[in-house]
């Protein structure tokens, strides 16, 4: 396996390797499952306290702002792959730019509500996560947008130019405040931002702007004439005009020519601004190292080596270099969620700009997959990010469109999947038996049947119970199997049926430990509390039981008597005093019954 390029950064978890043991874990889709195993450590540590950590590196899953950007850009993704077949060949570049932009609004929607909401907020904390999302969410919208203009637009060469410079423009706007702040002022000369902003604007191409500057500028001298004189002159090629680029190469070739003239005479040594302006537009390094605090740090990859690269210029200069799978490779390492990558990549590879890039299996022996990442990187990175999305107790919907349009292995996660996701309510149960149908997934949609009329008679079995005091449709609940385990209600169910057979066969012992297990998990239902009269229980087992009563009956005075009547809130004690009773004769039998085996 190729080892990754930069070393990950390191997750602290609170009292890890606690009684000097060793940790084990188990990757999940969006998560990491780190536990305590039996094997001692050699060297001493501190002790702690033994816990599950559940260690997620997607948190992003779990904003509700963010959920936004997950619903909106599924729509899109869903669009992209319908019209796909029905797109003509001569409007697909422009249709594809379009849905690009549709993705890029998508990400600056989500960017103005996470500002709003760092803004309200009064929790500190809160406004630190909303802001670093913020933060996140520039960097993706400006990698998403330089890639569409080098890659999805792909102008021609004057065009591009162009096309950059909007791109620079964009995503350094803090010049255009400053700028106004300057112009502001009484003095705008003698602003501090008056040179800073002035050359801003000469590194992003704005001379125009640049001149109505320095046009501000009290002195009327030969040099601010001359720099002015630059400056106008500065070829701008012109797409819908009738120059030719070679003939624009010519004007540029001069007017560069030019430039380093007036500083081989010094004919700005008088102005040291002006003269580094004048550097700047010959193009020297040294000056541009120096002007480094003014750019951004997606202009910092052109100052060659001398400058330390950021991520971000790493991944940007990926992108100048038009390598898209170490674009690709490097966002997957720097961001924290599949979304981006998977989301880019399909539409680079509808745009057939990505060769073949097989992810072959490395395991030793090899799996039974032929490609158990997938046929290509699309289809690895789209399934990574599905399979996140199903750790989402509402979002899990959407993945199923997305391996839909895995060809090679989307099926195959999708009944994995689909097996996993809990059924605790009768709407979940109908969603997921109704996409086992559209898709005919047999097996899957038999199982999910069962599941769903089990699910539906839960309430049902338990309302007859509780009137009759006795099961109905015994056959369904004797063969729940394996999905008694998908939800409490379910469970409680299947062992309540199991206590029942018990009592029937007169294995008291095993029916008292079965109903105590029952209740002392806390996941009987407070209506359905069993009243067991007959049933002889340990010492130990009636306080056990005594306990979960008071509990019960604590619980019940919060929650439901206040709302109920007089007459029910009478019949509910009546029942709690039987218990009471019951419990109480049971105690002293045991007491009697375990004094009587001792002596």
């Amino acid at each position: 396996m190729e080892e990754v390029d930069v070393e990950p950064s390191t997750t602290f978890i609170p009292g890890a390797g606690v009684h000097q043991k060793h940790l084990g874990f188990e990757w999940g889709p969006g998560d990491l499952l780190v536990y305590e195993t039996n094997h001692k450590l050699q060297a001493q540590r501190s002790l702690g306290s033994p816990l599950v950590h559940l260690v997620r590196k997607d948190e992003d899953i779990c904003s509700p702002i963010l959920r936004k950007l997950f619903n909106e850009s599924h729509l899109i993704f869903v669009g992209l792959q319908k019209s796909k077949e029905d797109m003509p060949s001569k409007n697909r570049k422009s249709q594809f730019v379009s849905i690009s932009k549709n993705y890029r609004s998508v990400i600056r929607a989500c960017m103005e509500e996470l500002q709003q909401s760092a803004v309200s907020t009064e929790d500190g904390s809160l406004a630190s996560q909303y802001g670093d999302q913020v933060s996140i969410l520039l960097a993706i919208e400006l990698i998403w947008n330089l890639c569409e203009v080098l890659f999805i637009e792909a102008a021609p060469a004057g065009s591009l130019l162009l096309h950059l410079l909007d791109w620079v423009r964009l995503h350094k706007s803090d010049v255009d405040v400053k700028a106004s702040e300057v112009l502001q002022s009484e003095s705008p000369t003698q602003h501090p931002f008056y040179w800073d902003v002035v050359i801003s604007l000469v590194l992003q191409g704005r001379t125009g702007e640049a001149r109505q500057l320095l046009l501000k500028h009290g002195e009327s001298s030969a040099v601010f004439r001359r720099m002015d004189a630059l400056l106008q002159s500065m070829p701008v090629f012109n797409p819908a005009g009738t120059q030719t680029l070679t003939e624009f190469d010519v004007k540029w070739r001069h007017w560069h020519e030019e430039c380093d003239r007036c500083l081989q005479d010094q004919t700005f040594a008088s102005s040291p601004q002006l003269e580094t302006i004048c550097k700047l537009l010959v193009g020297d390094e040294d000056v541009l190292l120096e002007q480094k605090e003014l750019l951004s740090t997606c202009m910092n990859m052109f100052l060659g080596p001398r400058a330390s690269p950021e991520p971000l210029d790493v991944i940007l200069l990926s992108a100048f270099e038009f390598d898209l799978h170490q674009l690709i490779k490097d966002c997957s390492i720097a961001l924290n969620n599949w979304w981006f990558v998977a989301h880019l990549t399909d539409l680079l590879d509808h745009c057939n700009l990505l060769q073949s890039h097989n992810l072959q299996c490395v395991a030793s022996p090899p799996c039974s997959f032929k490609r158990c990442f997938g046929s290509n990187l699309r289809e690895f990175l789209v399934v990574e990010y599905a399979s996140g999305l199903f750790t989402h107790h509402s979002l899990w919907q959407l993945a199923v469109d997305y391996l839909d349009h895995c060809p090679e292995l989307g099926r195959v996660y999708l009944e994995l999947q689909i097996e996993r996701v809990p059924l605790d309510t009768e709407r979940k149960a109908m969603k997921v038996l109704r996409i086992c149908e559209e898709r005919q997934m047999s097996e899957q949609g038999e199982e999910e049947a069962v599941l769903k009329r089990s699910v539906l008679s839960v309430s049902r079995f338990l309302q007859d119970y509780s009137n009759k005091g006795s099961f109905t449709d015994l056959d369904l609940l004797d063969n729940l199997g394996p999905a008694m385990l998908l939800s409490d209600r379910l469970t409680f169910l299947g062992k309540y049926r199991e206590f029942h057979r018990l009592y029937g066969e007169k294995r008291f012992s095993d029916a008292a430990r079965l109903l105590l297990s029952l209740m002392t998990a806390k996941i009987a239902p407070r209506s359905s509390a069993p009243v067991c009269v007959q049933v002889i229980f340990s010492v130990e087992q009636t306080y056990e039981l005594m306990s979960c009563l008071e509990e019960l009956n604590s619980e019940s005075k919060d929650l439901d008597l206040m709302q109920q009547e007089e007459e029910e809130e009478d019949m509910e004690s009546t029942r709690i005093e039987l218990l009471r009773l019951a419990l109480a004769r049971n105690l002293a039998m045991a007491i009697v019954k375990e004094g009587t085996v001792e002596a």
